[in-house]
């Protein structure tokens, strides 16, 4: 009877330290999906930053350009009716929209530029357009950094057996920051 206890015991003894081991990775799991889920919040975070000071200087460039004589109005409009859906945008999907109409509505801002030497010498259009250059290198960089860490946290709830984690607790991918289709292209703008 005594070997019977002491082969009973071991088994017991297996399985209780099968579940803390479990256990153990389980909460390691679950605290390694939440840091890289925050990571990407504060990528995120950083690209709304950047878009948000983009868009404080809107204002500003479109009232310096505002001033010269005959300047299209409707590029006017575009840059500011873009800022303001970026501003009104709450979720990702709807920021990333908006921001790419931003993009475009100011590329043709300044390809319209092009056309008013005044505007063009103006110094403190040119400041802002330094300015918004700087900012839009900044954007690249958040942008990158964003889907970089998409990428990882993407990867690491697909992984097996961390993706039974992921699933246990709601993990979902998360999406990364593409520009919509043409926004590549600076648009043309003929006189």
């Amino acid at each position: 009877m005594g070997k019977k206890l002491s082969v009973g015991m071991i088994v017991l003894l297996v399985v209780v330290v099968l579940l803390l081991f479990s256990g153990i990775w389980l909460v390691a799991a679950y605290n390694g999906l939440v840091s890289l889920d925050e990571n990407v919040n504060g990528k995120w975070a950083q690209v709304e930053t950047v878009y948000q000071r983009r868009a404080d200087l809107i204002p500003n460039l479109v009232e310096t350009v505002k001033g010269a004589k005959d300047f299209e109005q409707s590029v006017l409009l575009g840059v500011t009716e873009a800022r303001t859906k970026w501003l009104n945008a709450k979720s990702p999907g709807d920021q990333v929209a908006a921001a790419n109409q931003m993009d475009g509505a100011l590329s043709r801002l300044l390809v319209t530029v092009e056309a008013y030497p005044d505007i063009k010498s103006n110094q403190n259009f040119i400041a802002l357009q330094d300015e918004l250059a700087n900012t839009e290198n900044k954007i690249a960089v958040e942008r990158k950094r964003y889907n970089d860490a998409v990428q990882i946290f993407n990867a690491k709830i697909r992984r097996f057996p961390t993706s039974i984690v992921a699933g246990m607790f709601g993990f979902d991918q998360r999406i990364y920051y593409r520009s919509d289709e043409g926004t590549e292209k600076a648009p043309g703008v003929k006189f």
